[in-house]
């Protein structure tokens, strides 16, 4: 079956069987006022609201941050508590380098951890922030990639069960998977795709 057009006469279950990019489904959801905010994975559940009932579904505003700690200006201290808005701006990334060194990184694991501790210090993040980098050294390690990112989940995937085959192969199979219905996990049989 061939991709059909993103748009409001799309079926449910043709928007479900393809691969969307987030531009895509931003742009959709432009186009017939459907609030665009958040992540791939909460502006597809809008879309598939709407193409379930005809709805348009906005953000509920009801979860605001309460806190005015700013992140950007504010003196930062190894006491310094998370906060509900917390956010990753050039002033803690200067901050955890200063006190961590110049090895620092950002990384998924961390900042998660960042927006759901809130009350805890500072202190307590660069403390987590070596806790795991020590899990990562584990070379058994995995490290988790969220259910929205599906085209590094599938070369990581692809790479790990073809070590004969290259990056380049993975991103060709990539293109090929998305472009047919169905999920995009990686599969055994997607070498055999450029057959069919």
């Amino acid at each position: 079956m061939k991709r059909p057009d993103l748009n409001e006469k799309i079926s449910l279950e043709d928007f479900q069987s393809f691969y969307w990019l987030k531009k895509e489904l931003i742009g959709f959801c432009g186009s017939l006022g459907i609030d665009q905010a958040g992540g791939k994975l909460e502006i597809a559940a809008r879309i598939t609201a709407f193409l379930q009932d005809g709805k348009i579904t906005n953000n509920n505003k009801g979860s605001k941050k309460i806190s005015k700690f700013d992140w950007q200006h504010s003196l930062l201290t190894l006491d310094t508590l998370i906060t509900d808005n917390y956010k990753n701006t050039a002033l803690v990334r200067l901050f955890f380098t200063k006190e961590i060194g110049s090895h620092f990184r950002v990384n998924v694991p961390f900042i998660k951890w960042l927006r759901t501790n809130v009350g805890k210090t500072l202190r307590d993040a660069i403390a987590e922030w070596h806790r795991i980098k020590i899990i990562e050294k584990d070379k058994n390690y995995k490290r988790e990639i969220p259910p929205q990112f599906e085209y590094n989940r599938y070369i990581r995937d692809f790479l790990a069960d073809n070590p004969d085959k290259s990056t380049k192969d993975a991103i060709y199979f990539w293109k090929l998977k998305r472009s047919k219905a169905g999920g995009n996990k990686y599969a055994k049989t997607d070498l055999q795709m450029e057959l069919n």
